[in-house]
């Protein structure tokens, strides 16, 4: 995984992305953190709560939509969990890869 090359590519990406906003940016930053922690280790495993804290989003729905918006797109792929006591799994794709996206 090269980091910098990864970021490069993410960015043309969501310069061409009229449907991103700044709340899927930092969603998608604070992911990255994570993966990154996790020396870019797929899946990484995430709690709602702590997500939402570190990227700033006071809203469920928003957090929700988001996170829907974001794996549509293909920039993560999101597998939710409904239980309390487990997190939800995320892998993100490596842009870096000159194929495209590696998972």
């Amino acid at each position: 995984m090269k980091p910098i090359k990864h970021l490069t590519r993410l960015f043309d990406r969501l310069i061409e992305d009229q449907a991103i906003h700044p709340t899927h940016i930092s969603l998608y930053f604070t992911l990255f953190q994570y993966w990154n922690i996790n020396r870019f280790q797929n899946p990484i495993s995430i709690t709602r709560d702590e997500i939402m804290i570190i990227s700033k989003i006071s809203s469920k729905t928003t957090y929700h939509k988001c996170m829907r918006e974001l794996n549509d797109k293909g920039y993560i792929k999101y597998e939710p969990t409904f239980n309390p006591f487990k997190g939800s799994i995320v892998l993100l794709f490596n842009f870096a890869e000159d194929e495209g996206v590696e998972v």
